[in-house]
């Protein structure tokens, strides 16, 4: 909450108090306990029961019940989460994926007022005709379907009024819980929950954005410019703005209908490859991807081809990311244990020092894959159980791979679904070829030596400007020197023998003085019987002196 802002702090209450009252009554009363929330839930007269049907539930249909009347930005929490299968179980995942955003449709005349007022002029205007009655009203747009002048059919997917306001209202609360959640858990801080939410802030306030979606739609649209095979919904730019997006209307039939694929004629075969060519194509030659490829974002047309629809959530996956992903299947393919654990610690920020117990498991697992023929090898299952081993040792997976691995599986799925036979690995192998031959291009390497002869001589120009710096900071008195503990874990030994040394030293120095004070006193009249006690004390003296010079030189420069 922002001090200084009654207004927005009273606002952010009595949202705290209506999302209390949601977990209650599915039962997540414990949620509220654990972020420190039981005492607000309490002031605000809320009770402690959940409803009678929601007892009959497991915990994680519960949860996503609640996060879908939450509203948008827990919908999006839970969709998040549904793709952060290296932080989740399998069965939390498949229930967060069936997250909704359907929720009751707002009267046409209210969702278009904001947009009306900014034209100057009714939306009826622009279009010869619009159907007031909702095509699906999601908790950040409803799409209705219109015609443009000359009978095109058209969607127009229009942002629900006031959505903003609240939706900024539940990021602050989700900041705010991210932050409880480090400071308090141990656990939670290890899975850097507020990196988590600013990853979901940046997605929906990507979502809010309607014109997000055209661009995507039209930068996936563009690779696939030589295909005639995949369709991708024009989008109508004149019309298209923050508040409202105009794209063609897709009139196939759907992907989750394959009864009426099947009696259509379509070859189901032919469409499973098709669809996974397309999919990989956008992960590893674009590296730009639809997130969420499940069968309700596609449509089957005549002649077995595709389009894809709602672009809003996309994944990017960044050179250096696609190239470390191919040396972890090369590390299991090499059977390299270290190679694939000194990658999974890469990603999840552990430090590259080495993990037996890691390389032990990884090691079974690699193992376990050697053993089976390939076209037995499923990969959505062996990324399942890589991705267990992920959570077995607290690693934590990039965001961008995560949502990788996810719509993976899912395309994995749908490809079954069409097809029994359909074997991703086949599909998967002239993406990866392409990849392994186009790291090891002459011309990249040609580039890759370029660029480091560039930085390598950029190093050189700043080096004497840099030793002046360092110069003129140590005359300062401002030069600072970084400790590494690890390098004094023996200082008190080092201490202890450099004491012992010193008064050895002492000692030596000591006899030969007192040796050589007793010798020139005998010859001044002392008795000449003092004069063994001066040779013995002498001979101990050098004896003592080889032993500290033997002892210097047997610890090497590390021990002195």
């Amino acid at each position: 909450m922002i001090p200084g802002d009654p207004v927005r702090a009273l606002h952010d209450l009595g949202r705290v108090a209506e999302l209390a009252r949601i977990l209650i009554r599915h039962g997540s009363g414990d949620v509220l306990r654990r972020l420190g929330l039981e005492r607000v839930a309490r002031v605000a007269g809320l009770g402690t029961g959940m409803d009678a049907s929601g007892a009959r539930l497991p915990p994680q249909a519960r949860l996503r019940l609640a996060l879908e009347e939450m509203g948008p930005t827990f919908v999006k929490l839970g969709q998040i989460l549904s793709t952060r299968v290296d932080l989740l179980p399998p069965d939390w995942i498949e229930e967060l994926s069936k997250l909704q955003n359907a929720v009751p449709p707002v009267p046409f005349a209210d969702l278009v007022a904001e947009i009306e007022a900014e034209l100057g002029h009714p939306l009826l205007d622009d279009f010869e005709r619009i159907d007031t009655e909702p095509l699906g009203a999601g908790s950040i747009a409803q799409v209705h379907r219109a015609w443009l002048a000359g009978g095109r059919a058209v969607i127009l997917k229009i942002r629900r009024p006031g959505i903003r306001e609240v939706i900024e209202s539940d990021l602050r609360l989700l900041m705010r819980l991210a932050d409880m959640a480090s400071a308090e858990s141990a656990m939670a801080a290890r899975f850097h929950p507020r990196a988590i939410a600013e990853e979901i802030a940046r997605s929906i306030r990507s979502e809010l954005d309607l014109a997000n979606e055209g661009r995507n739609a039209e930068r996936i649209a563009a690779s696939f410019g030589d295909r005639p095979d995949i369709h991708i919904p024009a989008i109508h730019w004149q019309w298209t703005n923050e508040r409202m997006n105009v794209q063609d209307i897709v009139t196939g039939l759907p992907g989750t209908d394959l009864d009426a694929v099947r009696a259509a004629g379509l070859d189901l075969q032919l469409i499973a490859a098709r669809g996974a060519s397309a999919v990989l194509q956008m992960m590893f030659d674009d590296r730009f991807f639809h997130a969420d490829p499940h069968p309700g974002n596609v449509f089957y047309l005549p002649g077995n081809e595709i389009a894809f629809i709602d672009f809003g959530m996309v994944g990017h996956l960044s050179r250096q990311r696609r190239d470390e992903l191919v040396d972890l299947l090369f590390g299991i393919v090499e059977e390299r244990p270290d190679r694939v654990a000194r990658i999974l610690l890469g990603w999840s920020g552990a430090g590259p020092g080495p993990d037996p117990a890691l390389e032990t498991r990884i090691d079974r697992f690699i193992d376990r894959v050697h053993r089976v023929p390939l076209k037995a090898i499923r990969p959505a299952a062996l990324a399942g159980e890589l991705v267990a081993l992920i959570r077995e040792h607290d690693l934590v997976l990039p965001s961008d791979l995560a949502m990788l691995i996810k719509a993976f599986t899912t395309l994995e799925g749908m490809g079954r679904t069409l097809d029994p036979e359909f074997d991703m690995v086949a599909a998967a192998e002239p993406f990866l070829r392409r990849v392994i031959l186009e790291r090891h291009r002459p011309s990249r390497l040609v580039r890759q030596l370029r660029d480091a002869a560039v930085s390598g001589a950029g190093l050189a120009i700043r080096l004497p400007e840099d030793l002046g710096e360092l110069l003129a900071a140590a005359q300062r008195g401002d030069l600072r020197a970084r400790l590494d503990m690890r390098q004094i874990e023996d200082l008190p030994g080092h201490i202890d023998r450099a004491a012992t040394r010193v008064a050895l030293a002492i000692l030596i120095a000591a006899l030969i003085l007192g040796s050589s004070i007793v010798m020139t006193a005998i010859e001044t009249g002392l008795p000449m019987g003092l004069g063994a006690f001066a040779t013995l004390g002498f001979l101990a003296a050098v004896a003592g002196g080889l032993w500290l010079l033997w002892s210097i030189l047997r610890g090497g420069p590390g021990h002195r």
